[in-house]
């Protein structure tokens, strides 16, 4: 194993610990790194918490700021954060308006926030993102999995959040941009967990994994390495045939990295399905392209289509300044 690291043991608190350093214009660390939270709060909004296992970097921490997150708190890596630190993240962001939990569905994740929701002794309701179609059920879920999609509903969200939006209709905008969301990914190679220091899984030279989850978990089918509009096609087929937007649809298209699928690669696979999508009759009017939603060093890339109507590009193209994501300020 071949990795920037001092120890195994220290990776996430050394992480944690440069990034706050490094963006501390944007947020700052909680009591004992329990969580990352937006430096300056907006009194009367409702604060948006999120969080997972930590590996997927920038999702969530890179998310907190202006326009999206007001607190991210992360577990270990590939392991869901525990309630305290999301009890606590809300007591340091709620302002009064309440608590906006976003979280994907994940058997450790859902558990552990709705632990917290019982804890809080706030007002807190809940989102939960489960964009993926490539499989019902998997190593770590009851349910279609919460993938890149997540993304797409903390910007909105948080751009609503921004105006003032109450708590309860957050949730239902939330749920609403999750429904019109869907995912579907590739690994072209396995990631190594630190602490494990040796591949999660395997895959030859020529495989790859079709709908592969974002902490290696198998996907439909492990078949022969395709060229990148094969891949395209597979992926988006899969998306188009469970979203079914209309002809004429306009969707925001997410192509996303999985921590070390190069930009040259990437922007590639927005040609792909751009072209694919262009067939298909449905108009992509809003990109983003690079590793957002990752798994350490894995290869390959997700392709995210999530419908839009004007409310969603208003919210989409609202202002956003996080680590990770910066428009319009």
């Amino acid at each position: 194993m071949k990795k920037l690291i001092n120890s195994a043991d220290t990776v996430l608190e050394e992480s944690l610990d440069g990034f706050a350093a490094a963006h501390a214009d944007i947020l700052s660390l909680g009591a004992e790194r329990k969580f990352v939270r937006r430096r300056t709060l907006k009194p009367g909004k409702v604060a948006l918490i999120s969080g997972g296992g930590s590996g997927h970097e920038p999702l969530h921490a890179g998310f907190v700021g202006l326009g999206m997150l007001d607190a991210a708190c992360p577990g270990q890596v590939f392991t869901s954060p525990t309630p305290d630190q999301m009890v606590e993240a809300a007591e340091a962001v709620d302002t009064g308006a309440g608590v906006l939990f976003i979280v994907k569905n994940y058997e450790g994740d859902v558990m552990n926030f709705a632990m917290a929701t019982e804890m809080a002794g706030r007002d807190v309701a809940t989102v939960l993102t489960n964009d993926d179609v490539a499989v019902e059920t998997s190593t770590y879920t009851t349910g279609r999995r919460g993938v890149a999609g997540t993304l797409i509903v903390e910007k909105m969200v948080g751009a609503a959040a921004e105006t003032g939006m109450r708590l309860a209709a957050l949730k239902a905008l939330g749920d609403e941009v999750n429904r019109r969301t869907r995912s579907m990914g590739v690994a072209l190679t396995p990631c190594t967990v630190p602490a494990a220091g040796r591949p999660n899984f395997t895959l030859a030279d020529d495989e790859m994994e079709m709908g592969v989850g974002i902490h290696g978990e198998p996907g439909r089918r492990r078949v022969p390495l395709a060229p990148a509009d094969a891949i395209a096609a597979e992926l988006l087929d899969a998306v188009l045939k469970d979203l079914a937007p209309g002809r004429g649809s306009e969707v925001l298209l997410l192509i996303n990295g999985f921590g070390a699928t190069p930009l040259l690669e990437l922007y590639l696979m927005v040609n792909s399905a751009r072209r694919i999508l262009d067939g298909a009759g449905i108009k992509a009017t809003r990109f983003l392209t690079g590793s957002y939603v990752t798994s350490l060093d894995m290869a390959g890339v997700s392709i995210t289509v999530s419908v839009l109507d004007s409310q969603a590009q208003t919210l989409w193209d609202a202002p956003v300044h996080t680590a990770a994501l910066r428009w319009g300020v």
